[in-house]
């Protein structure tokens, strides 16, 4: 069976939580004879095609960005020859651009959309974009949202509750690579005292400057991994307060990063907005067992940290509980380790990439065999 992935983004331009889904799908779902293409916008398509990972991944000529979202001319034509050879299409959601191009298509093909997040950001460009959205959705044939809490509360998801599935993000930890005793110490010499761990691309959504207001109430040390739009201003404001407890580190290589979520005493993740539909770096803590501190925002967030059992979940945009949930866990090293076992624990329950791969093999199997009810169903 042969799938095509469509998203505006993907590797080598860009790594970052909807590309690495896209990525744990593609590898995981090989073992079951499936054979995965992306298809993605790219600046400077040096190559149309490269290898990555045992699947192939494609590139059309972004021509320009307005609003987050990629254009392209090259692309009609490009899905229009990709998706001839596909057995399965799989978009991700949003990017407007991609809805036209499916629907201009005139595809013939089952299809499968993973709903990644509403559009919150740009409201009144969504007015706009609604018909078209809506034309979109009720094409496709499957829709998967990543969360319950998602599915129960996007206004757009519950229009489609007949065809709506379940299926959470994961991720393989064999991806991470094992941090070895030297790097360790090199950060433990540069972080001696307990700290808190923060992973994410500096945006809008992500709440830090909340996390830094909260830096004001306490003295513990606040790690930050990431880079991002907000960063330079971020830094302004830890300066000219004299946050000496924050340190910006910028964006890591994998094995610094799982030497820093080793070493930490736990995970905040201060997102305050709906844009922030499910947290991946939240999983990425629980894969190594931290204690993580989270809002409750209504979305994934909540599903991937449950409050008093994996971690603490607080109101958004508090800067003064996410400072005192920070005390708590530093305040009791038992409750901090208990609550990063139940994280571990969760995470090996519905967090794994294999538990994704193998639901998502079989939402193909499901549409390929009702496609034409006579090729044989792939074994799972």
């Amino acid at each position: 069976m042969r799938v095509l992935h469509f998203f505006k983004t993907y590797w080598p331009d860009t790594f970052g939580g909807v590309e690495r889904t896209i990525h744990a799908i593609a590898k995981g779902t090989a073992k079951y004879g499936i054979q995965s293409e992306v298809l993605s916008l790219s600046k400077t398509p040096a190559q149309n095609s490269r290898e990555f990972d045992g699947h192939v991944a494609h590139k059309a000529k972004l021509d320009f960005e307005f609003a987050s979202t990629g254009f392209s001319r090259e692309v009609f034509g490009r899905f229009r020859e990709l998706s001839e050879k596909a057995d399965i299409v799989h978009y991700h959601f949003p990017w407007p651009v991609m809805d036209v191009v499916h629907l201009t298509s005139s595809l013939r093909k089952p299809t499968v959309v993973t709903y990644h997040s509403d559009i919150v950001k740009q409201r009144m460009l969504l007015q706009l974009y609604k018909p078209l959205m809506h034309r979109f959705l009720t094409s496709v044939d499957k829709i998967v949202a990543t969360s319950p809490n998602y599915a129960a509360t996007s206004q757009v998801l519950q229009r489609y509750r007949d065809k709506t599935t379940i299926i959470p993000l994961g991720l393989d930890e064999a991806d991470y690579p094992h941090a070895s005793e030297d790097v360790k110490a090199r950060w433990r010499g540069r972080f001696p005292k307990p700290f808190f761990l923060f992973v994410g691309v500096l945006r809008y959504y992500k709440g830090v400057h909340i996390l830094l207001e909260a830096a004001k109430k306490t003295k513990l040390d606040i790690v930050l991994i990431g880079e991002g739009p907000m960063q330079a201003l971020l830094k302004a404001y830890a300066g000219e307060h004299s946050l000496e407890n924050v340190h910006f580190l910028g964006a890591l290589p994998d094995a610094d990063k799982s030497a820093l979520l080793e070493l930490s005493m736990g995970f905040v993740f201060p997102s305050h907005l709906r844009s922030e539909a499910f947290g991946l770096s939240l999983v990425e803590a629980a894969m190594f067992g931290k204690p993580m501190i989270s809002c409750e925002i209504g979305t994934g967030t909540s599903f991937v940290n449950i409050g008093g059992e994996t971690g603490i979940s607080v109101k958004a945009g508090d800067p003064d509980a996410l400072a005192n949930a920070m005390k708590r866990l530093e305040s009791d090293p038992n409750v901090a380790t208990s609550l990063g076992a139940a994280a571990r624990a969760r995470y090996e329950e519905w967090f794994t990439a294999q538990r994704m791969a193998m639901a998502y093999a079989e939402v193909y199997s499901a549409l390929y065999q009702l496609s034409s009810p006579m090729k044989l169903h792939v074994e799972i």
